[in-house]
């Protein structure tokens, strides 16, 4: 979805309340007068109540208010601008919401969450942020949101243009092609502010990986000559992200087993490509595959399993609150697994609507790294809703010998993974390694973090 095509300019307002009801207030009267079968009451009500089970607060000064109801139009997004700010319940300390974007769906619309979660992805980037609150009036401000929801590919730099990364450009597409590689994967972050890799590969399938979110124009995403695959990653190593993006790429079905792929990258923020490597896809995954095809269940959806190793990731590297912390999830085929589970604790998601309680949720981001200092797994149903937390996995497996120096949250994963189908995704609270299982044979997605008087 086009996110653009929604944000108009006469729907942002600049706020006069300091009050959350009065702001969502002003948004509501600026929605209705465009539409007028939206009712400025109800919404209200319905955005209050959401506020009361589940804060809408994303950080960084911008809150999300969301609400789905019956209406002729997919989505209507609002934007409210405040210098002064919104007190909100959801902030931390003194912090204020300078900046609400209150969007209100149709409730027949099938890709609200993933609405949702471009929307929130989209105003983490601290410096956007900042040049939207900071905008000199409501015009300066709709073109700065409308050029920030083009993503990095709308800001391709010029670093690309030096005489070494036009030999590493030049000489991976020959490279490509001598070898028969089906596709050329460039690692986005290798630029400072972004890049444009269709440019540089016109002849070829070009697979962006990157860690920020990207939107690709009609015309990309119609021919697919470009496709994007989003992975989170901190490492300064060399394509640090490289067995994440395949892996995400075979289960979208954007590469396949028996395919050859060219990839090409360098150090993250260097602004310089230093490496090309062919990737014999089906070698690299071969003891994954243990004479299966399948690689992702049958029930789980691949954004899902996505999300599940954004957030692994995320915790992997920076913890919890500053300190280290291990977790597992186990994503699909949930019937079965909660068959082998013992509840440790009173499950925290009981109760909740399926759609608030979804890993698809941006706002599920923080529920769920602060539960993940609970013992116990996450169950998670192949659709993204949170089944369970602090559940306590009984599936035995003895015919899997682990490396040492992994423990029994890697054990447990190991052999659930075996006794259903599912993938399970285990965060080390001593490496921050981030390792995957599927039928008991493990895949190590990120490096393991070395203590710092480690050699």
């Amino acid at each position: 979805m086009r996110l653009e095509r929604h944000i108009s300019r006469n729907r942002f307002v600049e706020l006069k309340s300091t009050d959350l009801k009065g702001a969502l207030g002003e948004l509501l009267e600026n929605a209705s007068a465009c539409f007028s079968d939206l009712r400025r009451e109800s919404l209200l009500r319905g955005l209050l109540q959401r506020e009361s089970t589940m804060t809408t607060y994303l950080g960084n000064g911008v809150a999300l208010p969301h609400v789905r109801v019956k209406m002729s139009r997919r989505y209507v997004l609002v934007v409210g601008r405040s210098r002064e700010g919104v007190e909100h319940d959801g902030s931390l300390g003194d912090e204020r919401a300078h900046l609400l974007l209150l969007l209100l769906a149709d409730e027949r619309a099938r890709d609200y969450l993933q609405v949702l979660a471009t929307i929130a992805r989209l105003v983490k980037e601290p410096e956007l942020v900042a040049s939207l609150v900071g905008a000199p009036n409501l015009n300066a401000l709709h073109s700065r949101l409308v050029a920030g929801v083009g993503g990095i590919l709308a800001r391709p730099v010029q670093a690309q243009q030096n005489r070494v990364n036009r030999l590493m450009i030049r000489e991976a597409d020959r490279i490509a092609r001598g070898a028969v590689c089906r596709a050329i994967m460039v690692f986005g972050d290798t630029f400072v502010g972004g890049i444009e890799p269709g440019a540089w590969f016109p002849k070829a399938k070009t697979i962006l990986v990157t860690r920020n979110h990207v939107e690709l124009d009609d015309e990309s995403a119609a021919d697919r000559a470009v496709q994007v695959i989003q992975v989170r990653s901190f490492s300064t190593q060399r394509m640090a992200q490289l067995r994440s993006a395949m892996f995400i790429a075979l289960t979208r079905g954007v590469i396949a087993f028996n395919d050859r792929i060219c990839c090409v990258g360098g150090l993250a923020g260097s602004n310089q490509f230093d490496t090309v490597v062919i990737v014999d896809v089906e070698r690299e995954f071969q003891t994954l595959l243990g004479g299966h095809a399948d690689l992702l269940p049958e029930d789980v959806k691949p954004e899902v399993l996505e999300r599940v190793i954004g957030i692994a990731m995320e915790l992997g590297v920076e913890g919890r609150e500053g300190r280290p912390v291990g977790c597992l999830f186990v994503v699909g085929d949930a019937a079965r697994v909660e068959k082998l589970t013992k509840p440790l604790v009173l499950n925290p998601f009981y109760g909740y609507k399926e759609e608030d309680r979804n890993i698809l949720n941006p706002f599920m981001d923080e529920t769920v790294k602060e539960f993940s200092s609970i013992d116990g797994a996450f169950v998670i149903r192949g659709d993204g809703v949170v089944a369970s937390a602090g559940s306590l996995l009984l599936a035995a497996d003895t015919d899997h010998a682990l490396p040492s120096g992994l423990g029994s949250r890697h054990a447990a994963a190991a052999a659930v993974s075996v006794a259903t189908e599912c993938v399970s995704i285990v965060v080390s609270s001593s490496t921050g390694q981030v390792t995957l299982f599927r039928r008991g044979v493990m895949l190590p997605l990120t490096e393991r973090k070395l203590n710092p008087g480690a050699a």
